[in-house]
This record gives structure tokens, C-alpha cells and sequence, in this order.
């Protein structure tokens, strides 16, 4: 995996800041159980807190290098020619990954731009990261709506979505989400969803609508948000022909 060039932010900032600073606070409270001759207490705070300080090394891990390593493995299954679109593209880490491979192709991403999901998510950052990265000619950005995409049927010949259908509060709405992408998707396109919550659900959207070859695998410890009590499941599948 080539270097990356343009600023892509963390994954649900206030989840990261909350680990490091509880890491810090169990720490100061070993600190001070030590002080005051209290052993049994500061061993559990400092074993609470290297936990914690763990766990956070994972997440920051994961949303500055660990994830890019996994797409671009998943990415591979491209052939350079298609017409792909990926859902809740943020800042465009996935998506612009997959435009470097597209030379004979072109990369829609969609969004809702909402920094809560991720920091400094917002369509002109993505478009200059696009620029940073050399693939602007073959990117076009989207405001809308996962659950109501605003594009033709079979209009894309893959997807792809990273961490973004969860976001939607609500099963029927995330499962509209999973309708709406079958619907834009060609017979015989891919499709890859990425998500550390709901993956059985979503493949059970798609079976529902007919989808047979569908495949779910854990990504790996490369993408864990702070440990394996957190990690992302990749449900791939191929809409019928």
C-alpha cells in the first residue's frame, strides 16, 4: 500500500478521546492509590489503565493505517474499469483507495458530511484530499442519502461502504440502506460493507432480496476499535446476473 497524501481524520473522534483520557485518569488514580500505601488499589487502577491505554493504541492504530491496509487487500478484487460508488465515503479514505485503481473507471462518493461520525468530515476536504491523492478527474462527490440514493438502477458496477451504514439509528432504515445499494447495483456487481455492528442483518437484507452469494469474514486485528470485542466484520457478495 502506497503512502497516503491527503488528511483523513479519526473514526468517531470522541469515542478516542474518551479511551486515552480514561487511560490517564485510571493512571492518576494508581499514582495516588500508591502514594497513600494502598497496593491492592493501585495495581487494579494500573492495570485498568495500561488496559485502557491499549485499547486505545488499537483504535488509533486502526483509523490512521490499519483500516487502509485491509481496503486495499479488498480493493483488489476490482478490475480497473468500473463504475463504483461507496456509501458514507467521509473524507474519502476508501474511496479515493479505490479511485487510484479505477484507471479506466470512475468513483462516486455519497454523504450526509457529518463531523460526529468523523472529524473534519465535509465535502471540500474530500475533494482536496482528492487532489492530493491525483484522482480528482475520476471522483465526484454527492450530498444525499443513503437510504434514498439519487441514481438509476444498476447504475454502479460495485460498492462499497466503511464503518457508515451503522450510523443510521434505526434496523428499517439500515436495512432501506442495504435495498437502496442493491438497487443501483448492475447483476453480477460487488458489493463490500465493512461495519463493526449489524453485518448479519444486512446479509440477511440481501438474502431476503435474493442474493445467494454472499460471504461474511472477520477483517482482522487491523481493524479493531480498541480490541477484538470491537472489530469489523466485511460482508461481500455478488447481486444475481
Amino acid at each position: 500500500m502506497r503512502k497516503r497524501h491527503g488528511s483523513y481524520g479519526f473514526d468517531a473522534p470522541w469515542a478516542l478521546a474518551g479511551l486515552f483520557l480514561g487511560a490517564i485518569g485510571l493512571l492518576a488514580l494508581a499514582v495516588i492509590s500508591f502514594l497513600l500505601d494502598i497496593p491492592p488499589a493501585g495495581i487494579a487502577f494500573l492495570f485498568g489503565g495500561l488496559y485502557t491505554l491499549a485499547s486505545a493504541a488499537s483504535y488509533l492504530y486502526t483509523t490512521r493505517r490499519g483500516k487502509f491496509v485491509v481496503w486495499a487487500e479488498e480493493l483488489q478484487l476490482l478490475k480497473g474499469d468500473e463504475r463504483l460508488l461507496d456509501l458514507g465515503c467521509g473524507r474519502g479514505a476508501v474511496l479515493l483507495m479505490a479511485a487510484e485503481r479505477l484507471e479506466h473507471g470512475s468513483a462516486t462518493g455519497i454523504d450526509l458530511w457529518r463531523s460526529k461520525d468523523q472529524s473534519g468530515n465535509d465535502e471540500s476536504t474530500t475533494r482536496a484530499n482528492a487532489e492530493a491523492e491525483g484522482v480528482s478527474d475520476r471522483v465526484e462527490l454527492v450530498t444525499g442519502d443513503m437510504r434514498d440514493l439519487p441514481f438509476g438502477d444498476g447504475a454502479f458496477d460495485a460498492i462499497v461502504s466503511s464503518l457508515a451504514v451503522h450510523n443510521i439509528p434505526d434496523a428499517e432504515g439500515r436495512a432501506q440502506a442495504v435495498r437502496e445499494a442493491h438497487r443501483v447495483l448492475r447483476p453480477g456487481g460487488l458489493m463490500l460493507l465493512a461495519d463493526f455492528q449489524h453485518t448479519v442483518a444486512y446479509e440477511d437484507t440481501l438474502r431476503s432480496l435474493g442474493v445467494v452469494d454472499v460471504r461474511r469474514r472477520d477483517a482482522g486485528w487491523r481493524f479493531w476499535y480498541g480490541g477484538p470485542w470491537f472489530n469489523t466484520g466485511i460482508l461481500e457478495a455478488r447481486k444475481p446476473t
